[in-house]
């Protein structure tokens, strides 16, 4: 199985999280927010469970073109072959980027990134369960050049890391960096919700590529995070899908079969005129725009955040020993992760099915350290802090019997 880069960014990106956290707070920039950081790894981490299933058969597609119709050796060990790996790896993401953003059935699976309103190293994590499935063919043109696997499939993951530092209000402008690098000040622009900024800067590493296919705007001020129709769900799975559903019930309501088709392939916004026309995207004032909050007792804060870091934990094991677990129980791991985040999202936004889902999920909780470990010591652990939990999440659960309140929103 290929390396997972990625994987073993792991403890790095949380001790930069950490860093940048400290850093805002000593400059009073309140750039984090606990719910849409949580959210923001939730979704990390469903991407990175749907790809133990997905990404080698992916891989596959490349390999197999490489071995039946590549026109060139490309020698492994040599420099030129590298550079120019590395720049033909950028550009084929800079066009993955690009008709992600104006396609609507690739901006489905790509819209999870930019939901966050929020700009933090925590949104980095924040990608797409299914992007990876349209993503993969902007780089088999590589394949048939003749660049070997194991190059493309190790600066493809440096491409991606690289673009973890770029996700920062911390950071200003970089002098001459600006003219060849995607910095932080060029990635701000592209997660702005404001007109003028949408659509642009798509790069991965390099902004020579938006400079010169015409899609570059420098930041002129800070923009407004988001996405033009605000999720305002804490659901990593509502928002793998949300823009699906759209999409579906507007072509049920589409009378004719052509424009039904141009609805998941024409830019985000675009619709029939029988369903209103094209919708341009709304003008926003950072100074008056209100961001979904979702204020919690601080007690039930904390139990939420602790369950996150536990489901973080039992990922984390599950990624790193992936050689050594069998099919069955890597699928039944990743779907009680996907639950417990679901769970974590329900219980900040004090949903009234949350804290049922938390009790069944407390009580399988043993018989999940059995399947996974086979080992007495772990289940009667388990046994003994889902007690706790229980008890714990008992002081609380008044607030689940009422209608959920309405979600307060914040400047």
């Amino acid at each position: 199985m290929p390396v997972n880069y990625i994987v073993l960014a792991i403890p790095v990106f949380f001790a930069l999280i950490g860093l940048e956290l400290l850093v805002t707070r000593l400059l009073e920039r309140d750039s984090y927010s606990l719910a849409d950081s949580l959210n923001d790894l939730s979704c990390g981490i469903v991407q990175q469970l749907v790809e133990v299933f997905a990404k080698t058969a992916l891989f596959a597609g490349y390999v197999f073109l490489y071995g039946s119709a590549r026109l060139f050796e490309i020698p492994l060990g040599a420099a030129w072959a590298w550079v120019a790996c590395f720049l033909g790896v950028d550009l084929a993401y800079y066009w993955f980027h690009r008709v992600s953003h104006r396609v609507n059935a690739v901006w489905a699976t790509h819209v999870v990134h930019h939901q966050s309103e929020e700009y933090n190293l925590a949104v980095a994590l924040r990608q797409g369960a299914f992007q990876g499935w349209f993503s993969w063919v902007f780089y088999l043109p590589l394949a048939v050049l003749g660049f070997p696997p194991l190059m493309f499939l190790t600066l493809s993951a440096f491409d991606t890391l690289y673009q973890f530092w770029i996700h920062t209000r911390a950071i200003g402008k970089l002098g001459p960096l600006e003219w060849v690098l995607n910095t932080p000040s060029h990635h701000r622009v592209h997660h702005a919700c404001n007109p003028k900024y949408i659509d642009r800067n798509y790069a991965g590493t390099l902004i020579v590529w938006d400079r010169m296919f015409g899609s570059f705007k420098e930041e002129q001020d800070e923009p407004v995070y988001g996405i033009t129709r605000p999720l305002r769900s804490w659901n990593p799975v509502w928002a793998n899908l949300h823009v699906w559903v759209d999409l579906f019930r507007k072509a049920r309501r589409t009378e004719h079969l052509g424009d039904r088709l141009r609805l998941f392939l024409s830019p985000p916004g675009w619709q029939p005129a029988e369903l209103g026309g094209f919708e341009p995207p709304p003008e926003v004032d950072r100074a008056t725009y209100q961001k979904y909050r979702t204020p919690l007792p601080r007690g039930l804060a904390l139990y939420a955040f602790a369950q996150f870091v536990l489901v973080l934990l039992g990922t984390t094991w599950l990624l790193f020993r992936l050689g050594e677990t069998t099919l069955p129980l890597r699928a039944l791991g990743a779907l009680a992760a996907v639950v417990s985040l679901v769970a974590v999202g329900g219980l900040f936004e004090r949903k009234a099915w949350a804290a049922g889902l938390e009790w069944a999920r407390l009580a399988t909780a043993p018989l999940a350290a059995w399947l996974a470990t086979g080992a007495s010591l772990w289940t009667a652990t388990a046994a003994v802090v889902a007690v706790g939990c229980a008890l714990w999440l008992s002081r609380y659960t008044r607030l689940f019997q009422s209608a959920r309140p309405e979600a307060r929103t914040a400047a």
